[in-house]
């Protein structure tokens, strides 16, 4: 996470906590790595995937897709881990350019076929996807379909209570997207 940004009010990050039971986070800093981001990184039963548009990795790097473990069958292959930058696009790209310690991990180069639905802060670009979106984007590639859909409901909820409280409106309880997020919550996130 860019280093103000968990206290930003837009900031959609802390959704995926909410929703993905093992996620992680920690603070980007350029001159210090986080000694258990590391040794997250290294652990085994993880793959990493740095998420980030393929256009600023070498293309030797680059997959479009994710290996996802069999549960039938144990040991078949590794989680997939995914490491999302946290910040304004400016930041992602800073972040990736200078963390030399992820140079090495495969880039996961994301080909949504949508545009954003997030309205609470742009980048002037439609193909700039915020954090919950790029999160559930890649719950949908590692077969997550139930978190998938929940982290895109969160966010539609979300965002109405944001701009309902940035007009002084009220919370529309019954509407669409509470109604779809409360269907979700009932289904079981693996």
């Amino acid at each position: 996470m860019a280093d103000i940004e968990p206290l930003k009010p837009t900031n959609t990050g802390w959704l995926i906590a909410d929703v993905v039971a093992d996620t992680f986070a920690f603070g980007w800093m350029r001159t210090d790595t986080d000694p258990a981001l590391l040794a997250l990184l290294n652990d085994p039963q993880w793959q990493p995937y740095v998420v980030f548009p393929g256009q600023y990795a070498a293309p030797e790097r680059v997959v479009a897709s994710v290996s996802s473990p069999d549960p039938t069958r144990a040991g078949t292959a590794k989680r997939p881990l995914f490491i999302l930058f946290d910040g304004t696009w400016a930041e992602a790209r800073k972040m990736f350019s200078r963390s030399p310690y992820l140079d090495l991990l495969p880039v996961l180069s994301l080909q949504p076929e949508r545009t954003t639905q997030y309205k609470l802060r742009r980048s002037g670009r439609d193909d700039h996807f915020c954090t919950s979106e790029v999160a559930a984007l890649c719950m949908n590639l590692a077969g997550e379909h139930a978190a998938e859909q929940t982290l895109e409901a969160y966010l539609a909820v979300f965002t109405h209570h944001y701009l309902s409280a940035k007009k002084q409106q009220p919370i529309a309880w019954d509407g669409a997207a509470h109604q779809r997020l409360r269907e979700l919550s009932a289904l079981p996130l693996s």
